[in-house]
């Protein structure tokens, strides 16, 4: 049996210390140890985008991270969002423009979201449909999801020329 590992890294701005096996993946810690259950584990390959979380300023799929790789990091999750009781304009974008269903890819399509937002303040719509493309949604048709990011820009826009 491989020597546990102590590994501390910010998780949603709060630190935080847990014991993993070096093998272990980001993933498996936020849920099992941590009690984040935000990031959903989809398809474990990387593929789906349920387990994407913010990692250091990119967006991650946190069942291709091990935990040890997060030492000293700075990890961002759904459960970090909400901000004083606040919705965060993504989060405020998927309940008002309906870009979600049953709700199990949500929390990594809002993580994706915020980190284009970051990164591209002002999305076209084929600029949204390629950040997204990572991140599989098998009820919206995608439209919806669209309009929500799209929403969200707005907002933080207007949060931006207003402050």
């Amino acid at each position: 049996m491989a020597k546990k590992q102590a590994v501390s890294f910010m998780l949603n701005g709060k630190e935080v210390d847990v014991l993993v096996e070096p093998r272990e993946l980001l993933i498996h810690s936020l849920r099992e140890k941590l009690q984040h259950t935000g990031p959903h584990i989809g398809c474990e390959t990387s593929h789906c985008g349920a387990c994407t979380v913010d990692l250091d300023g990119m967006s991650v799929k946190s069942c291709t991270v091990l935990t040890v790789q997060c030492q000293d990091a700075d990890v961002l999750t759904i459960e970090g969002f909400e901000q004083g009781g606040e919705l965060s304009a993504v989060q405020e974008g998927f309940t008002k423009e309906h870009g979600l269903q049953c709700g199990f890819c949500t929390p990594g399509m809002i993580t994706r979201a915020y980190r284009l937002l970051k990164e591209n303040p002002s999305p076209t719509e084929e600029e949204i449909r390629y950040w997204m493309a990572g991140n599989l949604c098998r009820c919206t048709g995608y439209q919806n999801i669209v309009k929500a990011v799209q929403y969200a820009a707005r907002k933080m826009a207007t949060a931006t020329a207003t402050a």
